[in-house]
């Protein structure tokens, strides 16, 4: 994505410092009923092409709210995963949910563009971000009201985020390199995270078998399962034990 003019950068700044309260992606995460799931929207992925290309973002939402989603993730990331800003306007336009903005984000700028695009909450990713880069991304979006989900794949990015105490930290069980997915990486890394953070386990998950063996995660990030599905509602009903 190219680099916005100083223009748009202002135009960004004043648009999400002036807009409205958040939804309250984490507040989301750590309340009502367990197993928690954010319901993801993505068209397709690195290592298993297109999983819905010609799926409706608004469609998928209202069917995530109904099934009892307790938030919604959106992927913006074009060249890989096939998403946009439009995708994630028309998801959060047509429910009610919280909705995360999952991207590679590396750039400051990146932050306000994400409030003023409709998001609730952004994905920091550990492997990505140097722990300064980090930690001043976690400013930013406690600047701009967002909530922020620090995801980490390895027992080194663990311990690297764990002094910044995130609110929202994330264990990604694919490794992003090789894609291949062990939901044991959530058991390994609970232990080095904070107490006080609020904890989600991210990709892997096809029933409420594997849901039930992480009593400890606070919520779990669902994509595949939900978007290859024709009937996304009954899926998550499913998933959550209903």
């Amino acid at each position: 994505m190219p680099v916005p003019g100083a223009e748009q950068l202002a135009r960004w700044r004043e648009e999400a410092l002036a807009a409205p309260p958040t939804r309250g992606f984490g507040r989301a995460l750590s309340s009502g009923p367990r197993p928690r799931i954010i319901a993801e929207f993505k068209r397709a992925s690195p290592s298993k092409g297109v999983l819905g290309g010609a799926l409706d973002p608004a469609g998928q939402a209202r069917a995530y709210e109904a099934g009892g989603a307790v938030a919604m993730s959106v992927l913006t990331e074009e060249a890989y995963f096939q998403g946009s800003a439009a995708d994630l306007r028309a998801a959060r336009s047509a429910c009610s949910l919280p909705v995360i903005r999952k991207d590679f984000l590396l750039h400051d700028w990146e932050i306000p563009q994400s409030r003023c695009w409709g998001a609730d909450a952004v994905l920091l990713i550990a492997a990505a971000l140097p722990a300064v880069r980090l930690a001043r991304m976690l400013e930013l979006c406690q600047e701009y009201g967002l909530d922020a989900l620090v995801e980490v794949h390895t027992e080194e990015e663990a311990r690297l985020v764990a002094p910044l105490r995130p609110a929202l930290i994330g264990i990604n069980n694919r490794d992003l390199l090789s894609f291949r997915v062990e939901l044991e990486v959530t058991r390994r890394l609970l232990p080095l995270l904070p107490d006080e953070s609020v904890k989600v386990s991210e990709s892997g998950f096809e029933n409420s078998e594997q849901l039930a063996l992480f009593p400890e995660v606070d919520a779990f990030l669902i994509g595949e399962t939900l978007v290859r599905t024709e009937e996304p509602q009954a899926c998550l009903r499913r998933l959550r034990g209903h």
